[in-house]
């Protein structure tokens, strides 16, 4: 029996997508230089694509190079027999030889064919390749960090962790919310919620009236092709909330989103965009689900890693030229949120070993974090080349009557909504247990301290 990422991958190929994260081809005719790419991920990467990778790349050269000459004599077959008299006995001999070339010929690219589709469902696996600006390393202890801002803040007193912050004034209730839901949920009460609500707001308004992003509002279940398309399916399966079908004749699955960068990305799957629109900018809140699979035992406590969680996501399209500056921008404008709230932070750039799935280069947005001591990822922003855009079809014409062109996708959360009230509750934090609320927040929460619900 297939494995239920080998039935995805088919059902999502009959779509007529050419799907593969890295261009088959490609890493068929550069396998070196790909190999050497994925080992400054990590040597499984590297071993993803082994020697039966090596020798399907062999067999389909050859069996490629067999069908184009195939095809050469059919062609020579087909202008000789067009001088010939359709009488003659020359001409019937031709037409049978031609024939049994034209049986050859279509066995050969169902061969090919078929090849071609394993290497792609191989592919599907495999991480995309690491820019070469990104800094070697194993993993998050060899980041870089690039910049900071502002100063930490200091206190006369043992700072306290927002979970026991929120918990002694009333607007965080951990234990009603494990009696709704289980572990990994969190009930906001109060001045918590509105905290919540006036974050949403003030990034929302900050990205659209100042910032040129437009403000979309996606559906929060997505089919399995738009997981597939930005790179969370087949691989990271386990770490999605999957609904039950309650219509036996629909023919996709649909997934509570783990991240707005899914919906807004796909907004322009299978589509040809006008290379005048580009660079295109999305801003977008939405909850987001993750069943955290694989990080049992980690951040239990508090906000930090939830099952469901609000975040503004920020999505840009734009062309191959004009990629890093974009990224650039976009890691700027998350930036700005947290200058804005006077938090504390620093930017990391993420080594190879510590680079998502899909990312060809990530800057980690880090919030200080008096009460943990220590720094924590408050907004991955990352750049994918054409890796998302292949699987999901999206390309643009440069020109009016020129041949369309993968686009380069980015995103970036700004921010992570929860990680924001946790930065607000520790770094705000009084000695009386009061957390003064930040300035550009007060005219949406009406109040200059949080004092309780």
């Amino acid at each position: 029996m297939r494995s239920g990422a080998s039935r995805l991958l088919t059902r999502v190929q009959a779509s007529a997508r050419p799907w593969g994260m890295l261009d088959p081809r490609y890493v068929a005719d550069h396998l070196g230089e790909v190999r050497a790419a994925l080992a400054r991920r990590s040597p499984a990467a590297a071993a993803t694509l082994g020697d039966d990778f090596a020798s399907t790349v062999s067999t389909r050269r050859s069996k490629v190079q067999e069908l184009e000459r195939w095809q050469a004599e059919r062609n020579a077959a087909n202008d000789a027999m067009a001088r010939l008299d359709k009488k003659s006995p020359e001409f019937a001999q031709k037409r049978d030889e031609l024939k049994g070339l034209s049986a050859r010929i279509k066995e050969a690219e169902q061969v090919v064919s078929e090849l071609e589709k394993g290497m792609t469902e191989l592919l599907s696996s495999v991480p995309n390749l690491p820019d070469p600006s990104v800094p070697d390393g194993a993993g998050e202890q060899d980041n870089v960090v690039v910049r900071t801002w502002g100063e930490k803040p200091s206190f006369s007193f043992a700072p306290k962790s927002h979970w026991d912050i929120g918990t002694a004034l009333g607007i965080l209730d951990f234990e009603r919310a494990a009696k709704l839901s289980g572990a990994r949920f969190t009930v906001l009460m109060g001045a918590a919620a509105r905290l919540e609500r006036a974050l949403i707001s003030f990034m929302l308004d900050l990205h659209t009236r100042e910032q040129g992003y437009l403000e979309v509002l996606p559906p929060f279940l997505v089919k399995d092709s738009a997981l597939f398309g930005t790179g969370q399916l087949p691989k990271f399966a386990e770490d999605l909330f999957k609904t039950q079908k309650s219509d036996p004749e629909r023919a996709y699955d649909l997934y509570l989103i783990p991240t707005a960068e899914v919906p807004v990305t796909n907004l322009h799957a299978d589509e040809i965009l006008d290379g005048a629109s580009l660079p295109i900018a999305y801003t977008a809140y939405t909850p987001c689900f993750r069943s955290e699979a694989g990080s049992h035992g980690r951040d239990v406590r508090g906000l930090i890693r939830q099952h469901q969680f609000d975040k503004v996501e920020l999505v840009r399209f734009s062309t191959p030229e004009d990629s890093p500056r974009q990224h650039e921008l976009l890691t700027s404008h998350a930036e700005e949120v947290l200058k804005r709230l006077g938090l504390h932070y620093r930017v990391s750039a993420l080594c190879a070993g510590d680079l998502g799935f899909g990312a060809q280069k990530t800057y980690d947005l880090e919030v200080w974090l008096p009460g943990q001591g220590g720094y924590r990822e408050i907004s991955s922003c990352s750049t994918f080349g054409d890796f998302q855009a292949r699987r999901a079809q999206i390309r643009y014409r440069p020109e009016p009557k020129a041949k369309p062109r993968l686009v380069h996708t980015m995103n970036g959360s700004a921010l992570a909504v929860g990680r924001t009230v946790i930065a607000i509750l520790e770094q705000y934090q009084q000695a009386d247990g009061t957390v003064v609320v930040p300035e550009p927040l007060r005219a949406f929460m009406g109040c200059e301290v949080l004092r309780g619900r």
